[in-house]
């Protein structure tokens, strides 16, 4: 569908805010966090080549990750030593290339793309599954994955905004992670899972399945709100349903 065609009905949210204490701002994208969105790495997930290689079973780890700042390198850095072997399948390939962690040439600090993927996707045909490495030792530890992982993969599909002027307050938007946010590689995507019906089935809703990451993102207070909206409003307000619902899945 080009651009000028759009059906912005198709596109709607529905958004909910409030102010806090120092005159901040905080939206809340209601639809998708309403939403039984769930992550379908394995389970039909068609990954985010130009074309649908759901054998593959990559997810959205084909292109590496990008890391926040030095805090999100450092707190990886330290879970990556315990790692070995029974849960990374390149642990030795990553000594031979000086870690799994490099700065590209154009300045940004990245994990290394190996045979086709992140260095820290473990493929199908290790003998412990494919999967994160970093969220498999996590779950072995008995661990949370988002205390391992690097922030943009353990906040996706959430996406947390921030603008403001100079001196005025800073307005905070958390919202589901679009397309146009991978840049200008994001529309040549095959497929993406916030636009398909596929990945909206879990039974309970995001902001209760995300709630650790969400929390970890916003603060407690925050969430506090938001959730406290939804559950009063369950019931007697009729949620808009997510746009992948209302249209016809982008394949």
């Amino acid at each position: 569908m080009a651009k000028d065609d759009v059906d912005f009905h198709d596109t709607q949210h529905e958004w909910v805010s409030f102010d806090d204490a120092d005159g901040d701002t905080w939206m809340f994208d209601l639809t998708f966090l309403t939403s039984n969105w769930t992550c379908v790495f394995g389970n039909g997930c068609l990954g985010v080549y130009n074309e649908p290689r759901p054998e593959l079973q990559q997810g959205c780890c084909s292109f590496g990750s990008h890391f926040q700042d030095t805090d999100d390198v450092k707190r990886v850095k330290k879970h990556i030593r315990r790692l070995d072997e029974s849960n990374w399948q390149y642990r030795k390939k990553a000594e031979k290339l000086d870690g799994p962690i490099y700065t590209n040439r154009a300045g940004e600090t990245v994990t290394r793309v190996v045979d086709g993927a992140c260095i820290f996707l473990n493929r199908p045909d290790f003998p412990g599954g494919p999967g994160c490495a970093l969220h498999r030792g996590a779950l072995e530890a008995g661990e949370r994955p988002m205390d391992w992982k690097p922030g943009v993969c353990w906040q996706l599909p959430l996406r947390l905004e921030s603008s403001s002027d100079e001196k005025g307050p800073t307005t905070y938007t958390l919202r589901e992670w679009k397309r146009p946010d991978w840049g200008e590689g994001g529309e040549e995507f095959h497929w993406w899972c916030t636009d398909d019906p596929l990945a909206f089935k879990d039974r309970e809703p995001v902001y209760k399945t995300l709630k650790d990451e969400i929390v970890e993102m916003v603060g407690p207070d925050a969430y506090e709100f938001v959730a406290g909206h939804i559950e009063r409003n369950r019931g007697t307000t009729v949620m808009l349903p997510h746009p992948a619902l209302r249209r016809k899945p982008a394949r």
